[in-house]
C-alpha cells in the first residue's frame, strides 16, 4: 500500500524540523507493578527481576528491572515524534531497582539527508546521577508532537 502524498509531506516536514543537537528528556519511577507488567508482558521470568531470595543471594542484593524495561525509555520520547527506528543498540552500566527514579536524555547526533535517518544517543541517569545505561539508535520520525529541550 502506498502512502498519501499528505502522509509523505508530513513525513518530510517532521524530519526537516529535527537538528543534530536537538535534545528531548524524560523521567520516570519504576515501580514494582511496572515491573510485573514487562515481564508478563514480554515473558521475561528471570529470577533476578521476580524471584527475591534468588536475588537477595546475588551480587546485586535485591531484585534489579529487567534492562529492556529501562532501555524503553526512548520509546516514550520516540512515540511522540513518531518515530520509527530502524537500529538500536544498548550498553548496560549499573543495575536498575524498583523504586529508581531514571531520567532518559535523547540527542540527535547525526541526520543522514541521502538516507533520510536521524541518528541519536541516550544517556540514562538514576537518581544520585549514575548513569545506568546508554543508547544509540537511527532512523525517522514522522509525527512531531514533543518539543526540544533548550540547548545547555
Amino acid at each position: 500500500m502506498a502512502a498519501s502524498a499528505e502522509f509523505k509531506e508530513q513525513v518530510r516536514r517532521a524530519f526537516a524540523a529535527i537538528q543534530p543537537g536537538q535534545r528531548y528528556v524524560f523521567r520516570r519511577t519504576f515501580t514494582e507493578g511496572d515491573m510485573a507488567l514487562f515481564c508478563g508482558l514480554t515473558g521475561d521470568y528471570n529470577p533476578y527481576h521476580l524471584d527475591e531470595t534468588f536475588a537477595r543471594a546475588s551480587w546485586y542484593g535485591r531484585r534489579i528491572l529487567p534492562g529492556l524495561l529501562t532501555g524503553s525509555m526512548i520509546t516514550h520520547i520516540g512515540g511522540l515524534l513518531g518515530f520509527v527506528a530502524t537500529e538500536m543498540h544498548f550498553r548496560y552500566l549499573k543495575a536498575v531497582y524498583p523504586g529508581e527514579t531514571v531520567t532518559c536524555t535523547v540527542t540527535f547526533a547525526e541526520k543522514d539527508e541521502e538516507q533520510r535517518l536521524l541518528s541519536a544517543q541516550a544517556s540514562f541517569v538514576n537518581q544520585d546521577g549514575v548513569e545506568v545505561l546508554q543508547a544509540w539508535f537511527k532512523g525517522f520520525p514522522t509525527f512531531i508532537r514533543l518539543q526540544a529541550e533548550p540547548s545547555p
